[in-house]
């Protein structure tokens, strides 16, 4: 049967689906649109189980906060042309809308929230169809604290959320942190948070530089401490060089600010080979 135009741009604004995809399952399904997003839908399953296997390594990273929650969360695909069309980024702030508004705590969570006729993760697959490219939703992570700060670097491959202890933070300030934290990469908020692992490691590997250079063996845990010091000012955010003073550290910027303010927790994800 015949379609027209005013149905075919009815169902592409239903699923975003290009002209000719909408055209071809009004089509199919003889003008039923019910019928129409399913062969479309199925069309996405179809795909994406011949892209498994592909590696997804672009896409849009995105943040938002309300206040007291923000979230940072990654929609990946597997070309750049993707990655930067409108309704692609479009999808990957819906989402990221919908995990802030339900305070969603895990990226299985966000999966699994309504949206359109389906879940979120339905969606995902949809878009599939559409694109013809691997998708999918990683790099979630969320933070909560008295008030909160985001940032998100030009071309929507690198974004950070940080929280603060104090309600009342210069906006400037919540914002500059959240540029350290995307710049310099911590991996804990201070000493306290280093991962047990992590730490053991490179306890070991600074006994084992200090042997190979020679040093004494009553000296080496005393040598390696040392090390562990400077490992700490490399990593801890608050034990950092503030990047636009090295005078200072992060956690001096924050008490010149106000004297009690600290962050409690940040996120970061990239796109980028740190």
């Amino acid at each position: 049967m015949a379609v027209t135009m005013a149905e075919i741009t009815h169902l592409r604004k239903m699923t975003g689906a290009g002209m000719m995809d909408c055209k071809n399952a009004l089509t199919e399904a003889e003008g039923d649109f019910e019928k129409a997003i399913e062969i479309i839908r199925k069309k996405g399953q179809a795909v994406a189980a011949k892209r498994s296997d592909r590696d997804a390594s672009e896409g849009c990273v995105t943040a938002k906060t309300n206040g007291k929650f923000a979230a940072v969360i990654a929609l990946k695909c597997e070309t750049d042309f993707v990655a930067k069309n409108a309704d692609f980024i479009a999808l990957a702030e819906e989402i990221l809308d919908l995990a802030i508004k339900n305070k969603c705590a895990t990226i299985e969570e966000v999966k699994a929230l309504s949206m359109g006729k389906g879940t979120i993760a339905d969606a995902v697959t949809d878009r599939i169809g559409i694109t013809g490219e691997k998708m999918e939703l990683d790099g979630y992570g969320v933070v909560e604290g008295a008030s909160t700060s985001i940032y998100i670097h030009p071309g929507n491959r690198l974004a950070t959320v940080v929280s603060f202890n104090i309600a009342d933070i210069d906006a400037q300030v919540a914002h500059e942190v959240a540029m350290q934290i995307a710049a310099m990469n911590p991996i804990s908020v201070n000493e306290e948070g280093v991962p047990a692992d992590v730490l053991a490691r490179e306890k070991e590997i600074a006994a084992d530089k200090a042997r190979q250079e020679g040093k004494p063996e009553n000296l080496i845990d005393r040598i390696a401490q040392g090390r562990i010091a400077k490992f700490y000012k490399e990593v801890c955010l608050l034990e950092q060089e503030y990047v636009k003073d090295p005078k200072i550290n992060v956690a001096q910027f924050l008490k010149n600010a106000n004297k009690d303010l600290t962050v409690t927790n940040f996120k970061r994800f990239t796109l980028n080979a740190d």
